[in-house]
């Protein structure tokens, strides 16, 4: 029974442990990583609606896809590959900090055959004036040795940037405090939702799990603007934001701007610009196909209002210029969507100052006859809001990884000895990485330690 729960450990220790797990999960999270790029992160709900139909958003929401980098699935391979990279960790540091702290001094016969670069030459000269010429080349070219007498000989060690080889555990633990940063702002940051009409003060928030959250202070939006480009498209759009505490506003953050990729953050919650709407109303007047009977029709921003033959009508969209997109048209349009009660569908554009486009429409859908007043322009912001107490420190991890992945890639742990023995001196060594520019460094290094030797000897 002992035996077999030893072995079971030892599978499991070497499955935490193995390389392949830990290629595996890299692979795994950049590829689902894709998910998070395609599919945009914790918009609200009637967004992702303009895009995916309600089936899809409720299979979307029950896999976590709106919110990935917070979902229980994506947290168990960020914790998997965490204790893969601890336990990788654990078995192979001991090795290599014995290493570094205690290299082996003697250059052995053993040794010596491990070596990559290895040359032997004959020279002059009692022992310990040996070894001081070669401490003293050594010293000059490559760094200060480390002399041990053994035997009849003497043998001496010299290496340069030993701690490179905790470069990668730099990186595993650089990883460990992004996940850690991470972990602290799922837990006690948010991040949340609000739209402000231009005018309005708001003091509170909707989390992504629909849960208001009190700010602690309010926010007013000042005013809202939006430019476009000729065809119509939005070039630009900002907002003008005032912090109040107490009712007051704050000095150094009254009417600020805040555009995309510029937020604000004040009090280390940051507001960033998401999107933007028309608040006001929409103006129709709705009659019978000869214009009789006209009613008045008033549909407010996002809300439908009925019809006199019992279809619903909503506002999709709407411009003050319909020239940009049909040169020629002018005048302000909306463009509508009515639901019959027999479930038909009918979406078309409506016109202020084209009557006879609406009433070739309402001939041909044989629906009745919808000419458009205008709106009441007043607009809305919507910022997404967030707050991350572990954002500096996934930074200092992101910082960590940078500089650890440059001494992993390159510093290198070179190592020399050289063994004065009998008239003979034999150098060698070897490097944890550039064994090509290594093995170079050690034939001139020879070289002039042969040349070096010649000429103490011919003084």
């Amino acid at each position: 029974m002992t035996t077999k729960k030893q072995s079971g450990f030892r599978f499991t220790w070497d499955f935490l442990c193995s390389l392949k797990l830990t290629m595996f999960l890299f692979i795994t999270l950049a590829v689902i990583s894709i998910i998070g790029t395609i599919i945009p992160q914790g918009a609200p709900p009637p967004e992702y609606l303009q895009t995916i139909s309600q089936n899809k958003l409720m299979l979307y929401q029950s896999l976590g896809f709106f919110d990935m980098y917070h979902s229980w699935w994506f947290i168990l391979l960020l914790s998997l590959l965490c204790i893969n990279l601890i336990a990788c960790s654990i078995k192979r540091l001991p090795h290599i900090w014995r290493t570094i702290t205690q290299p082996v001094l003697v250059m052995s016969d053993g040794l010596e055959k491990t070596l990559s670069s290895s040359t032997t030459f004959r020279t002059n000269g009692d022992t310990s004036t040996l070894r001081d010429r070669v401490a003293a080349v050594l010293k000059a070219e490559f760094a200060n040795p480390v002399i041990t007498q053994e035997g009849g000989g003497v043998h001496l060690f010299a290496q340069k940037a030993p701690w490179s080889r905790l470069a990668v555990y730099a990186v595993h633990l650089s990883v460990l405090v992004i996940f850690i940063g991470a972990i602290i702002g799922s837990l006690f940051g948010y991040k949340g939702y609000v739209n402000i009409v231009e005018g309005q003060t708001i003091s509170n928030v909707t989390s992504r799990s629909d849960k208001e959250i009190n700010l602690g202070f309010a926010v007013r939006c000042e005013k809202f603007s939006v430019t476009n480009y000729p065809n119509g498209a939005p070039k630009e759009f900002k907002s003008i934001l005032t912090v109040l505490e107490n009712g007051k506003p704050v000095p150094d953050y009254t009417n600020v701007r805040v555009i995309v990729n510029d937020p604000m953050t004040y009090k280390g919650i940051t507001f960033y610009q998401s999107s933007y709407g028309n608040a006001g109303d929409y103006f129709f007047t709705v009659s019978d196909l000869n214009g009789r009977n006209p009613v008045s029709l008033t549909v407010g921003s996002n809300l439908s209002a009925k019809l006199p033959d019992g279809s619903e009508m909503h506002v999709l969209e709407s411009t003050p210029d319909i020239s940009p997109y049909a040169p020629e048209l002018t005048g302000p349009a909306a463009r509508v969507e009515t639901h019959t009660p027999s479930g038909k569908t009918d979406s078309f554009i409506v016109y202020a100052n084209h009557p006879e486009l609406n009433v070739q429409h309402a001939k041909d859908s044989g629906g009745p006859l919808i000419h458009y007043k205008g709106s009441e322009e007043r607009m809305f912001t919507g910022l997404q809001v967030a707050k991350d107490p572990g954002v500096w420190l996934v930074w200092f991890g992101c910082l960590l990884m940078v500089v650890g992945i440059y001494a992993a890639f390159f510093l290198s742990h070179r190592r020399i000895w050289v063994r004065v023995e009998n008239g003979s001196v034999t150098i060698g060594g070897n490097a944890s990485k550039n064994q090509a520019g290594f093995q170079l460094f050690m034939e001139q290094l020879a070289t002039k330690l042969k040349k070096q030797l010649s000429l103490e000897e011919n003084k």
